[in-house]
């Protein structure tokens, strides 16, 4: 029995000294442990909205736009182009399948394509509305009805396609209205409702949070709206619609959804309130709008650029380029330098910039906030006028084969890991570029070019602030730079002018 006791505790002694460090590692005390105390909830209750649809939902209307066959046919096939696939509008020019009376229905009318269907809502007692531009564009009758069932024939007093946004007047007195809310007030995770007509179910009410603000869709027409993201059920028909905060007032205008399918599946975006009635205070009074122009072109920074830039963080907007004659140019601004704020307006992203510098008048003075090699700068610079979009051509025009025998590319790769070729006049002058810019890509070899997404066809503008021309002045640009360099690199690819990226020399 000793015996027995003896190598009992000869064993616990052993286990012991083999694990000392585990046991003297543990904590006297737990590094956390449950709370018998319940924190009051930070959520009480689930909202009812009866009292607010009752309220509101007089001054909502639904839009009915027939579209006649020769104001529809061009504009439909522009748009499609621009979308990017994954978003798709509700109505308008798109007119989706199974809401368009089309040739099959026998109770259309004759002279109509189609009818494009959409929401509105009232925002004076004299009858002015307002809905989204893609419901009624290309519209030959605008007809309204309310919820107590009254039609009124609207007229389209003006139309903003790049904020999407449309003014429509119909004769009355007297009528229900919406109040507005001040939409920069609008925050994360509150309360949002919105009325609509989806799939033409009219007066249909649905119900969510705001999962973000501030959100740019891509669509190209409508980087100069900082969008209102939401898990509202928004579908087909809600377009132009309100979205409304728990005191009844609309803080947006239901516009677009991320989608696979054409339907909802959790994210809407809507335009802010105080960016709608901008737009629609100008449409009023002198039937277009007007919006600031910087003149610059900026992309988003990378953790690579960051580092190649010698940046304290990713925040702000590179300017990967500067129109001449610009107001951008004639206060001095530079390719490279990044933007970091506006009259002391943080720019926390690139897709920031063009809302904040839209939504101010031609004429306007800024103050700019602008790093450039690594120090901060104020830079003071005085608004042009936004112009109308234009189409460029292609880079891959360039890579299929429309360069010509004159253009016989380099004999092996140069330092960026890519093999070059000079661009002749005739293809220069069809792709845009200007006389100083411009170096064809034939191959890529090198991996850092090829993780930095250079390809055959991509023109290369500038090694930093350096133009080139050929392949001669590329190589005398690179040849300041070593192995391990982070360089910063302009490349048109696809459409338009270049962004920058940046390519760690290997």
């Amino acid at each position: 029995m000793n015996q027995k006791k003896i190598r009992s505790t000869s064993l616990v002694l052993a286990l012991a000294a083999l694990f000392p460090v585990a046991c003297s590692a543990q904590p006297s005390q737990p590094i956390a442990s449950p709370s018998k105390q319940v924190d009051a909830p930070l959520v009480t209750g689930l909202p009812d909205f009866t009292r607010l649809v009752q309220q509101v939902s007089p001054g909502v209307v639904s839009v009915n736009a027939e579209i006649s066959a020769s104001r529809g046919a061009s504009a439909q096939g522009a748009d499609m182009d621009q979308m990017p696939e994954i978003f798709r509008r509700f109505f308008g020019d798109q007119m989706p399948p199974g809401m368009i009376i089309g040739p099959q229905n026998r109770d259309r009318a004759p002279s109509t394509q189609g009818v494009s269907v959409g929401t509105g809502f009232l925002i004076s007692q004299d009858g002015y509305l307002l809905t989204n531009a893609h419901v009624v564009r290309n519209a030959s009758k605008i007809t309204i009805r309310l919820a107590d069932r009254r039609e009124m024939t609207a007229k389209v007093v003006g139309a903003d396609s790049r904020s999407d946004v449309a003014l429509l007047k119909v004769e009355g007195s007297n009528l229900p209205y919406l109040k507005l809310a001040d939409s920069s007030t609008v925050k994360q995770g509150q309360w949002v409702v919105a009325i609509g007509s989806p799939f033409g179910l009219e007066q249909s009410v649905t119900a969510g949070i705001v999962s973000a603000v501030g959100r740019n869709t891509q669509f190209a027409e409508n980087q100069y709206v900082p969008f209102i993201q939401t898990d509202v059920a928004i579908n087909r028909g809600n377009s132009g619609g309100p979205l409304l905060n728990t005191s009844g007032q609309v803080i947006g205008i239901n516009s677009q959804i991320f989608s696979n399918s054409g339907g909802y599946m959790g994210v809407s975006f809507a335009i802010p309130i105080d960016v709608a009635m901008n737009a629609a205070e100008q449409l009023r009074s002198t039937g277009r709008v007007e919006r600031g122009q910087l003149g610059v072109r900026v992309q988003a920074l990378s953790e690579e650029q960051v580092r190649a830039l010698k940046l304290p963080s990713r925040t702000g907007a590179l300017v990967a380029d500067v129109e001449p004659g610009s107001a951008g140019a004639k206060a001095g601004l530079l390719p490279l330098d990044v933007i970091t704020a506006v009259n002391g307006v943080a720019v926390t992203d690139s897709a920031q910039l063009p809302s904040i510098i839209g939504g101010m008048r031609p004429g306007e003075k800024v103050d700019l906030t602008v790093i450039r090699d690594g120090q901060s700068r104020k830079v003071a610079a005085t608004l042009g006028a936004l112009a109308a979009a234009s189409s460029d051509a292609s880079s891959r025009d360039f890579r299929d084969g429309s360069s010509g025998p004159s253009a016989a590319p380099a004999a092996a790769a140069n330092k960026l890991g890519v093999v070059t070729q000079d661009i002749p006049a005739a293809v220069r002058s069809r792709l845009g570029l200007p006389s100083g810019q411009g170096v064809g890509i034939s191959r890529v070899v090198g991996q850092a070019a090829a993780d930095a997404g250079l390809s055959s066809g991509d023109v290369i503008l500038a090694i930093g602030r350096d133009n080139v021309a050929s392949s001669d002045q590329l190589n005398k640009a690179l040849a300041k730079y070593k192995k391990g360099d982070s360089v910063m690199v302009r490349v048109q690819s696809g459409r338009g002018g270049g962004n920058y990226v940046a390519i760690t020399l290997e």
